[in-house]
């Protein structure tokens, strides 16, 4: 049985949409991955660049907003930013909720390389602790 795992951001635009790729590719098929925003701001196209880079294609996912019926099905929650952590409804006693926090790379500001620079240091933070999570 598949393990549900949904990731949850502010805005569902790049640190979650990071971690959702990241697990499906390195999760293989023991997980049955999500993620949502407390509102739903689009993809990040930043994110899916940087996310290309590293061989990990998230164009084709969705950016929604978390309601009720995800979080139903789900065996673990993990938000990855304060704000969602803060404001996460009430979560089923059936699931599990982790806190991963990552910095927001849509917040980097000056050149443009400077802020593909945040971008890819939070695309490796990611990608890092989603290795150790699934090597658990």
């Amino acid at each position: 049985m598949k393990q549900k795992v949904l990731f949850l951001c502010t805005g569902n635009s790049c640190r979650s949409q990071m971690a959702e790729g990241w697990l499906k590719q390195l999760g293989g098929d023991r997980f049955d991955v999500y993620s949502a925003g407390i509102v739903a701001h689009g993809k990040n196209p930043r994110a899916i660049a940087v996310m290309k880079e590293a061989g990990v294609d998230i164009s084709k996912q969705q950016s929604e907003q978390l309601d009720s019926f995800m979080l139903n099905k789900l065996d673990l929650l993990v938000t990855v930013c304060g704000n969602a952590d803060k404001t996460c409804p009430a979560i089923p006693v059936s699931c599990e909720k982790q806190h991963w926090p990552f910095d927001d790379p849509a917040k980097a500001t000056g050149s443009e390389e400077q802020v593909m620079t945040a971008f890819r240091r939070v695309r490796d933070q990611v990608c890092g602790r989603i290795k150790i999570f699934v090597n658990k």
